[in-house]
């Protein structure tokens, strides 16, 4: 199987697969209907926990409370936030599909606050910012959180973001290679 260079955990061919792993990428393709492809090919190398960690996304992608729109905004932070350039190509169209504007897409990949944001977008920001500087919220943040999503919308916004920060960690490790689509710029 040829490997994009510098991929240091590439997909492995069903040959290079152990019974557990086989196991496991046929489990991910029924529940995916795809391949197992970006951080699940290192994640693989764990069959058991890659299956949990997918089962885990499903729910931060397509179930949480605060919709679509709102968890792809989350992952494009992410992505920035980790140079996660797998994440970027993957999720800036999905993010313009679900209604992120395209100026606001512009200016994360570019490591500036948007301008003009969604105020929910604006929250998810700000909130997201200051978790990542302090590892926590102060109480007026925790509470317009708490206000504009619920209990529930507040924990799955923490979660989505950790668990898009697990892909990207595991992604950036292992030097998984990019999928053609949108590039993340470098920064200065």
């Amino acid at each position: 199987m040829t490997h994009a260079p510098g991929d240091r955990l590439p997909p492995l061919s069903p040959d290079e697969q152990s019974e557990a792993q086989a196991a496991a990428s046929d489990a991910f393709r029924a529940s995916r209907g795809t391949p197992v492809f970006g951080p699940f090919a290192p994640l693989l190398r764990s069959p058991e926990l890659m299956l949990r960690v997918q089962a885990l996304g499903e729910y931060c992608r397509y179930n949480n409370a605060l919709g679509l729109r709102l968890s792809e905004f989350i992952i494009l932070l992410v992505a920035r936030r980790h140079d996660q350039a797998v994440e970027w190509a993957i999720h800036a169209p999905i993010a313009e599909r679900a209604g992120v504007a395209p100026p606001t897409i512009e200016a994360i990949a570019h490591g500036r606050r948007p301008a003009a944001m969604a105020v929910d977008e604006a929250l998810i920001f700000d909130a997201l910012t200051e978790m990542w500087a302090h590892d926590r919220w102060c109480d007026s943040t925790y509470a317009e959180v708490l206000d504009a999503f619920g209990a529930q919308g507040l924990i799955d916004l923490v979660t989505t973001a950790g668990y898009y920060a697990l892909l990207a960690n595991v992604m950036n490790v292992a030097r998984t290679a990019s999928p053609p689509g949108p590039v993340l710029p470098a920064l200065g």
